[in-house]
Parts: C-alpha cells; sequence; structure tokens
C-alpha cells in the first residue's frame, strides 16, 4: 500500500514538472517470482523510478522498455522469462524460475480514467475494490487496452467490448466476496483478451491504545509499512501529534469514546499498550461489541489477561468463542524480542499473519512454494 501511495505522488510531482510517464505493472506471473501481480514501478521521461516490479533484476530493462513505450505513445506487455538462463536481456541464474508478464502504460494526464487515476481513486476510497487490467498474449504487438476500470461502490472507466464487460462485471463480484486476485481469458469469436482482476484490499489501520516512548516505535515501523495508524490514550501529556510520526492521528480519549473517531473495519487491528490496567479493559470492553475487529493485541503477561476475563465475567461481558479468537494476549508473536523496536516488530508480524490467514511459521519448514499457485491460471470463458 505504501509503494502505491509513493508512485502516486511520485506522479503528481511529475505532472507539476511537465513531465511525462509511464506505469510499469506485473499482471501475471507462471512459476516464481520476487514479486506477484500487481507490483507496480512509475517510470518518468528522465528515466526516474519510483517502486519496483522486481528485487532489481528486471529494472533496468524495464526502464527501457518503459522509455520506448512513452516514445512509441502506446500500452506495451512485455514477457520477461527468468527461467531462461540463456537470456541475455534478464541475465542468467537469476533463480526466480518464472515468466513475469509486464503491462507498459504511458500515462495520458487528460483522461481522468488514466491508470493513476485509478489507482488515486481506489486508495482514497477505504474500501475493497477490483481494478481491472486488459491485455492480449496471443497478440502481443497488437492493442493492449491495459488498466480501465475500477469497480467500488462506483465503477470508473470504461471498456468497449460489452460481452467482456458484463462478464467482468460478474467475475469481479466473485473476487470481492473471495478476496482474491483471478485471470481470465475471454474469448469473443476472434477476440482473445487476457485480463487481470485484481482485488485491490483497503490499507491495514492500526489502533495502538497507549501514547508511551515504547509506542514511538511500533507507530514509526507501522508508517513504514503504509498503515493508517491512531494513537490514543487518556492523557494528553503523553497523547501530543509532536512525539509521533507525522502520519499518526494522535487522540486524546476516554476509554469510553476510544472508538468514537475511528472508521473500524475488517483491516482495522487494536493493540492495547497503555500500562493501565483499568483503561485496557474498559476499552477491551467496548471492542468485544464489533464483530469486523479482526486482531486485538494486548501487552502484558498471561496473567493479566486471564484477570481481565474474570473482570468481564463478573460484568457479564466474558467473550464467546469467536471473540476470544481474535484476542492475542500476549501480544506478538516469539521471535525472543526484549527492546520496544524488537517487540514492535513481533506485534507487526503477527497482525501481519493473521490478516493473511497465516500462523507466522518459517518458510524453511513449509513443504509448498512460498506464494500459493491456486488461481493463477488463465481460465478460458467462451462469450
Amino acid at each position: 500500500m505504501r509503494e502505491v501511495k509513493t508512485i502516486i505522488d511520485a506522479y503528481k510531482a511529475t505532472v507539476k514538472a511537465g513531465k511525462k510517464s509511464v506505469l510499469a505493472t506485473v499482471v501475471h506471473v507462471e512459476g516464481s517470482s520476487y514479486r506477484r501481480p500487481s507490483a507496480r514501478m512509475l517510470v518518468d521521461e528522465n528515466g526516474i523510478t519510483t517502486g519496483a516490479i522486481s528485487g532489481g533484476c528486471l529494472e533496468g530493462d524495464a526502464l527501457r522498455k518503459a522509455l520506448y513505450a512513452l516514445v512509441q505513445k502506446k500500452n506495451t506487455l512485455i514477457t520477461y522469462d527468468t527461467s531462461d538462463e540463456e537470456d541475455a536481456v534478464v541475465g542468467a541464474q537469476l533463480g526466480c524460475n518464472g515468466i513475469i508478464q509486464v503491462l507498459f502504460e504511458p500515462i495520458d494526464q487528460t483522461d481522468e480514467h488514466n491508470p493513476i487515476s485509478l489507482l488515486e481513486t481506489a486508495v482514497e476510497s477505504r474500501k475493497a475494490c477490483v481494478l481491472i487490467s486488459l491485455f492480449s498474449l496471443k497478440n502481443k504487438k497488437g492493442l493492449q487496452p491495459g488498466t480501465c476500470l475500477l469497480i467500488a461502490d462506483s465503477t470508473f472507466g470504461s471498456i468497449s467490448n460489452e460481452k467482456i464487460s458484463e462478464r467482468i462485471l460478474s467475475d469481479a463480484s466473485e473476487v470481492t466476496k473471495t478476496k482474491t486476485s483471478l485471470f481470465r481469458e475471454y474469448v469473443d469469436g476472434e477476440i482473445h483478451q487476457n485480463v487481470f482482476i485484481e482485488y485491490y484490499a483497503p490499507p491495514v489501520s492500526l489502533v495502538i491504545v497507549g501514547a508511551g516512548n515504547d509506542v514511538q516505535g511500533l507507530a514509526k515501523m507501522a508508517e513504514t509499512l503504509g498503515w493508517n495508524i491512531y494513537v490514543v490514550d487518556g492523557r494528553p501529556t503523553h497523547a501530543k501529534k509532536e512525539r509521533f510520526v507525522s502520519s499518526c492521528q494522535v487522540i486524546v480519549s476516554k476509554p469510553e469514546a476510544v472508538l468514537e473517531n475511528i472508521p473500524i473495519d475488517e483491516q482495522t487491528a487494536f493493540v492495547l499498550l497503555t500500562h493501565n490496567y483499568n483503561y485496557d479493559l474498559a476499552v477491551l470492553k467496548c471492542l468485544l461489541d464489533y464483530e469486523q475487529i479482526p486482531y486485538i493485541g494486548i501487552l502484558g503477561p498471561r496473567k493479566k489477561f486471564h484477570r481481565m476475563l474474570d473482570d468481564l465475567d463478573e460484568q457479564r461481558k466474558m467473550p464467546n468463542k469467536r471473540q476470544m479468537e481474535k484476542i492475542y494476549a500476549p501480544v506478538g508473536l516469539e521471535i525472543g524480542a526484549e527492546t520496544p523496536e524488537e517487540i514492535a516488530i513481533s506485534i507487526l508480524s503477527e497482525i501481519k499473519a493473521v490478516l493473511s490467514g497465516l500462523e507466522g511459521h518459517s518458510l524453511r519448514d513449509k513443504d509448498q512454494p512460498i506464494h500459493s499457485k491456486d488461481n493463477t491460471q488463465f481460465d478460458t470463458v467462451r462469450l
């Protein structure tokens, strides 16, 4: 998410400077690759890049391809085969062993629905969206429509082929429900249209309840991830804007009113770090009423949490099984963390794992490929 925001800011800077730019997007990967579909990189006319489409092995050639697309003033689809050790363009023995499709799109600043504008609309919506990118593997030198449609509360952009457009809207509904991107090849007579139907999740919101010194590192690291950060505390001496990174929203609040000014959705995680038992307990009691919250972390020893449960039981607010499953106390993954910064890494890693539906094991112990191969092939749909 941070990368997308950075790309949008870089694009605005190029527009202000009167420069042209190209957006490079990974639209499909077969096999292994450092970056997955939806990785993006902006290249301006001076060759300045923002973002990345690989671990560095493709960027050099991609820069040249982007500038060529800018000169040609048309979208271009380029295939990189990192499994070919004889490929002099990409370089030998990269170890990725994948085939990567990259779409290069010169940005038309006069088009209100150009790819960057669609990305900005998705970011500002603060809701799950679906982005549509059209390209053709069968005719790579032909028309490559590119990123042309955003489906959110409203639809932005358009697709000229009515049959394909109707089917995309249907498949986009499935993507929204499953929260998983899809790849399709729509066949309409002689037309073979490949489509990347990208699920775009809103950024994570991290609500840190507590504004002590140990929270500053956590907020700074969360900002690096591009998360929305709220810091809440009842002490005005601690909850000061100048004590935290600039992107933080700092709120002074009584525990019962913590949620009044914070939007909550399925991407909102809470961490209770006040070191004040009664404050943490009061906030936890409020959080239990919000089913959509996926994660509640509580700092402190296990006996503190057991005491909380006893007090909640006395107040007839004992968490049910579903509520208990989203409470992580003590907070964080076990990585031997001791310092505030190490504890921050532990907490952020656990939140990321939970939101990804994973348990945070070492990749060394995983029998399957790092990235799931589910829903990565083009399903052919005849219209």
